[in-house]
């Protein structure tokens, strides 16, 4: 699919983050939990180093149960501190902040033993656009001070946040690195809103996404857009066309209207429409 994409803007990113992370004790990796692997910057990971990590799976209202599951056992098997979390409805949120203050707990004792005492915990969110750390931050303030968007790059500041008496958030912009040279990665940051739905070629990423859901997810397909079994061709092009139809995008004299379509599934997809969908599975 060729997709390529780096605002300036996330360049400067980078620069704010490496200057601030001298401040912080404890960074939170915010991810995908539809694609967890996908989602994690190596950029991130090459910026935090060996500093203190909680990973957070969001979104995990949209990703299949079982799979989560399994990545949050991968990556407490590599030695985080890991939690999930639907940021949108809060569930997590309180976790989340005791892990975060668990991991800050040697460095604020060292604080305590010098004579600083009563320091919040500093922690700064990390993660790539649209994976939703304002709305997370609005839900452990309680209040909409973040500005939140369903598009990514609405974040572009920096401020600090305090969270109760013992946290202190910095928040920054998504990051995404400079070069995806694996497609299958940008496929899945297009489709679940990481990248600009503007930049990258929609009908080829929808009918991507309709061979992966026509091969894991049949009956999901059939459930949503009232079809059988027998009815799924195997042919992409023809599943887009038959949705469609049943759907009733069509323009004068019968004629589907594809972007119509490709809309009304990716907005099906997003939403949790078509049910919970991992996109990144762990191999056996």
């Amino acid at each position: 699919m060729h997709i390529h994409w780096f605002p300036g803007h996330m360049a400067k990113a980078q620069r704010m983050i490496r200057e601030q992370l001298t401040l912080i004790d404890v960074v939170i990796e915010l991810l995908d939990a539809r694609i967890p692997q996908s989602s994690a910057n190596p950029i991130i990971a090459e910026l935090v180093g060996s500093k203190s990590k909680v990973v957070a799976l969001n979104k995990a209202d949209l990703a299949e149960p079982v799979h989560t599951t399994e990545w949050v056992n991968y990556f407490r098997d590599m030695g985080f501190a890991t939690v999930t979390l639907d940021a949108a409805s809060g569930k997590g949120t309180k976790e989340l902040v005791i892990k975060v203050e668990q991991e800050a707990r040697e460095k604020i004792a060292k604080l305590t033993a010098k004579g600083i005492k009563g320091r919040a915990v500093r922690a700064m969110i990390l993660g790539i656009p649209n994976v939703g750390k304002s709305s997370l931050i609005n839900r452990l303030l309680g209040t909409a001070t973040a500005k939140t968007g369903d598009k990514p790059g609405v974040t572009r500041g920096q401020q600090w946040l305090k969270v109760g008496k013992n946290l202190e958030l910095l928040d920054t912009p998504g990051v995404l690195w400079p070069r995806m040279d694996d497609q299958e990665v940008a496929f899945k940051l297009a489709v679940t809103g990481a990248i600009k739905d503007d930049i990258y070629d929609m009908e080829k990423v929808i009918l991507h996404l309709l061979e992966i859901l026509n091969h894991y997810y049949s009956d999901r397909l059939c459930e949503r857009y009232k079809l059988t079994q027998k009815q799924l061709p195997a042919d992409t092009n023809e599943l887009l066309s038959l949705i469609g139809s049943k759907r009733g995008c069509l323009r004068s004299g019968g004629v589907v209207d594809f972007e119509k379509v490709r809309r009304i599934i990716l907005t099906d997809f997003r939403s949790g429409k078509l049910g919970p969908i991992t996109l990144d599975r762990l191999k056996n």
